[in-house]
């Protein structure tokens, strides 16, 4: 399922990454890789703010369509 709609708080793995090799190059670079760990702190209208490595980003609804968990 796509990371936006996951459940607030639970941690997920990811199991892909969508789009064409510059998203996916610049998630990668944000900390979104194949295996890790990644869990919603917030979600408001699509938007997300997610906890990846010991580290907080938000990210719009559009890039969090295309990371799987």
């Amino acid at each position: 399922m796509p990371l936006v709609i996951a459940e607030i708080g639970k941690p997920q793995i990811v199991k892909k990454i969508g789009g064409n090799d510059d998203v996916k190059r610049h998630l990668e670079n944000l900390g979104f890789n194949v295996g890790g760990t990644v869990t919603i702190v917030n979600s408001l209208s699509g938007n997300v703010i997610v906890k990846v490595k010991e580290s907080r980003i938000a990210i719009n609804e559009d890039m969090a369509r295309r990371i799987f968990v």
